[in-house]
């Protein structure tokens, strides 16, 4: 497939997918037209670059289907100089659109996560759920797929007033949520019904209800 083929689909996505879903942002909107997707998708699976389901990475990982990207760009209100503490970085196609955006970026990724070569960004091996303490206080956090819940060892690294953006498991459902975390206590609304990935390692306590 060529590189007209993608430029083709990756205008495509934006027209069909964003602009009738909400995401009327036109910064985030100018940032998906413009960074390459197909970069960050394997070989085997490039063809799948701008299909709006998850793509399927190693080890039971997957890409976020576009729209939850840019619900999740445009809940986040990225703003110039941001710290971006970016959770489940995966092949590093949300971090290089955070950097587009003007964002300073911290990228936590599990050991023996595929390769993350995106400029201007640091990348953190280690659990997600344990984040980056060395890079705080963070003005974002941004969790690229759907969690159970957020941990308090990532609200506890964030800046007052810090805004959060995530998904949330719910009986099998992902939503996707937004909010503030303020005197270090989180506070989440949900925004929309939406299909994501979910991210390992961070079941709820037993008993646990969002």
């Amino acid at each position: 497939m060529t590189d007209q083929n993608f430029s083709s689909m990756r205008a495509a996505m934006v027209e069909s997918q964003l602009r009738t879903s909400d995401v009327d942002d036109q910064r985030v909107i100018g940032a998906m037209a413009h960074v390459a997707r197909e970069d960050f998708v394997p070989v085997e699976r490039r063809a799948m670059t701008y299909v709006d389901r998850p793509i399927p990475l190693a080890d039971g990982r997957a890409l976020n289907p576009p729209l939850v990207t840019g619900r999740l760009l445009k809940e986040a209100q990225i703003a110039e100089g941001d710290r971006v503490l970016l959770i489940g970085a995966a092949t590093g196609y949300s971090a290089a659109l955070l950097v587009a955006l003007g964002a300073k970026v911290t990228a936590v990724e599990e050991e023996g996560g595929a390769d993350i070569a995106v400029p201007g960004v640091t990348v953190v091996r280690g659990p997600l759920k344990a984040g980056a303490a060395s890079g705080a206080p963070y003005d974002v956090l941004f969790i690229d797929g759907a969690v159970e819940e957020v941990p308090a060892t990532l609200v506890q690294q964030l800046a007052d007033g810090a805004r959060v953006v995530t998904g949330i498991v719910e009986r099998g459902v992902t939503r996707l949520c937004g909010g503030r975390a303020v005197s270090g206590v989180l506070g989440l609304a949900s925004l929309a019904d939406l299909e994501m990935v979910v991210l390992p390692g961070f079941a709820a306590p037993e008993g646990f209800i969002f």
